[in-house]
């Protein structure tokens, strides 16, 4: 048996309808004065006037930060954590996708300013409590609400994360109500970046274990049978329920066997070019794969019957099928297959080989080893 440990939040609620309970959560938690993190996206189309409406009694006071955005920057996290101490929040709420999620978590442990940001990057270097914490994701893709990660740019297009066991959630509340609606290619884009998180927590070098093992083959198994039906219709409440619980299972998964070259060679393009990370995952996808069978054939393989029918003969015909299918499913969600359509520069691959090979903390967990050339040459690959 292999030797593994696994953490995650504390509480998962996951039902249409949920965030009628946020009430009850949060006194559970002991919150009365709460910060809400999310973006003017979401405020604009309405979507938080449920957690508002929900929360709107004499018990509870919620101010509303919404000045996230993609890629959040390290200043906009310490402004976040200024906007909660002027407030003396005593919770967190975070609501929307990954950037939401990922400031909420560090507000929570800024907002008492006993420890700076710059000492918090890296793995295991907060020394501080949080405050109590909700995550309440609006799209199925990051995982961030089962998460201890938060990702951060901390230059003009670096990024950094900060890891730690305190940055789990107490809840995570999962509510396709608060999905319906979401633009196809957002649904698409988030749908086949959650799909990553389990394909590359399955494969992780260092740290797969069978439980993530488990957890990444339910959730591909659950997005892959529901994807199509969520991007093709908004409001397929019973897709999106589907959707969100595979995202997190998938965040659970990669929170405990973490993910490789896929979101090395990802980050980059999110980076300079500000494409958004899912979409930037489902780009390079493929061709990771490609790289990857060489040693990871037979896990590839293992994971064919989680999306797909299809019997194999042997490693190699399960695990080619198996790459054919995500290829094919990124093309009947109607995402770009080339860097090319996002107006990426040919001359720019280089440098973001280049800046790949800064992503040391991914890279390790990757099956095989990825050389600068490596990455050049993936990158041109999905160039046209």
């Amino acid at each position: 048996m292999t030797s593994f440990t696994f953490e995650t939040c504390h509480k998962i609620v996951c039902e249409p309808g949920a965030i009628e309970t946020l009430p009850a959560l949060c006194r559970d938690l002991g919150m009365h004065r709460i910060v809400l993190v999310t973006d003017k996206g979401l405020v604009s189309a309405g979507l938080i006037q449920p957690v508002i409406d929900a929360l709107d009694t004499e018990a509870f006071s919620v101010s509303v930060y919404d000045d996230i955005q993609a890629d959040p920057p390290d200043d906009v996290v310490l402004a976040a954590a200024k906007f909660a101490r002027d407030h003396d929040v005593d919770g967190v709420i975070g609501l929307g996708g990954g950037s939401s999620m990922d400031v909420a978590k560090l507000i929570s442990v800024l907002k008492e300013a006993k420890q700076p940001l710059s000492e918090m990057y890296g793995v295991g270097n907060i020394n501080v409590d949080r405050l109590p914490l909700i995550q309440v994701p609006t799209t199925a893709g990051t995982g961030s609400e089962v998460t201890p990660i938060s990702i951060i740019t901390t230059g003009e297009a670096t990024k950094m994360g900060v890891v730690s066991p305190c940055l789990l959630p107490d809840v995570a509340l999962l509510d396709a109500n608060l999905t319906t609606g979401l633009p196809p290619h957002v649904t698409a884009a988030t749908g086949i970046d959650a799909m990553v998180h389990a394909i590359e927590a399955y494969t992780s070098k260092i740290k797969k274990n069978p439980y993530s093992d488990m957890l990444a083959k339910q959730a591909l198994t659950l997005m892959s049978r529901h994807i199509v039906a969520a991007v093709e219709d908004g409001d397929n409440v019973e897709a999106r329920q589907a959707m969100l619980l595979g995202a997190m299972m998938a965040g659970q998964a990669f929170a405990n066997a973490p993910v490789g070259a896929v979101h090395a060679l990802a980050y980059p393009l999110g980076g300079h070019y500000h494409i958004p990370h899912g979409l930037s995952n489902s780009l390079v996808l493929p061709p990771v794969l490609r790289f990857n069978a060489e040693v990871a054939e037979q896990h590839y393989a293992e994971l064919l019957p989680t999306v797909a029918s299809d019997s194999y003969s042997s490693s190699r015909t399960g695990c080619n099928a198996f790459i054919s299918h995500m290829e094919q499913l990124i093309t009947q969600v109607e995402l770009p297959t080339t860097l090319e359509e996002m107006a990426i520069q040919e001359q720019d691959l280089p440098m973001l080989a280049s800046d790949a090979m800064e992503q040391e903390r991914l890279l390790i967990n990757n099956p095989r080893d990825v050389t600068e050339t490596d990455a050049l040459a993936i990158y041109n690959e999905i160039y046209a």
